[in-house]
């Protein structure tokens, strides 16, 4: 996670993920470089390492909440198309953003549209799209009532969820209730930790329940099992590599 000042290319980030012992990968259109558009030839890259695609995450500078925007779909195809080349493979959606002036009611109801839609051009492809909200600058979906308004808009029959610990953490008075109440949106999680200042942590250093969060995922309906670590602490910009292999060591621990 560490944008632009990541110097490698995908095949670094392949190898560091299974050589820290993993068993699969999420990629999102910053980091998948040379293997855009070309699906065949990064599942053979996958493939030499023994990982599996979990999903393709993407987001959206116009963040999802342009009205003038919602019929613009042609990212959200892209990356469906790109995932449906491997199976079981799912789309995940960034969280939307305010990024122009306007009634934040109304951005609500673009952004659900928007997603919506998405979620029928996967169903035409067999892809599940899910939707990923975040605690970042603007965020529209920061905390507990942003979540369930937003999901009382997004049709749960197209788009699930992708709950991240970290935002969720930096947003919710009550983590654990958020996720059980939206168990059944669940698709797959992401797991990153945080301390009581909502600083970004190593998984287990920080004030995440991961015990329970992995209770909560393995009783949702529509987990598909997959659980991944994304890392955003200065330990980790430090050492990227070394901390995925502890992150492991760590997961492990939880029985994982």
């Amino acid at each position: 996670m560490l944008g632009d000042r990541f110097a490698g290319g995908p095949d670094d980030l392949v190898k560091a993920i299974a050589d820290g012992g993993y068993a699969g990968i999420e990629i999102t259109d910053t980091m998948i470089g040379r293997y855009a558009g070309r699906p065949a030839e990064f599942a053979t890259a996958l493939k030499a390492t023994g990982l599996t695609l979990v999903s393709f995450a993407f987001g959206s500078k116009n963040g999802f909440t342009l009205k003038e925007k919602i019929g613009a779909l042609e990212a959200a195809k892209r990356w469906i198309d790109f995932a449906a080349a491997f199976p079981g493979a799912q789309v995940s959606m960034g969280s939307a953003t305010v990024v122009s002036d306007g009634r934040r009611d109304d951005k609500f109801a673009i952004a659900a549209e928007i997603y919506n839609r998405a979620g029928e051009l996967g169903r035409k492809a067999g892809v599940d799209v899910a939707v990923h909200p975040s605690s970042h600058h603007n965020t529209l979906l920061f905390d507990r009532t942003d979540y369930d308004r937003i999901f009382g808009l997004i049709d749960p029959s197209l788009v699930g969820w992708v709950p991240d610990t970290g935002h969720i953490l930096r947003g919710h008075n009550d983590m654990i209730d958020t996720l059980t109440t939206h168990r059944d949106r669940i698709r797959y999680v992401h797991l990153k930790d945080v301390d009581a200042s909502g600083t970004w942590a190593m998984l287990g250093k920080g004030v995440c329940d991961t015990q329970a969060v992995i209770a909560i995922a393995n009783a949702a309906p529509n987990f598909n099992g997959w659980l991944v670590l994304e890392e955003e602490s200065d330990a980790a910009a430090a050492d990227p590599a070394a901390a995925v292999k502890t992150n492991r060591q760590t997961m492990r621990g939880y029985g994982a």
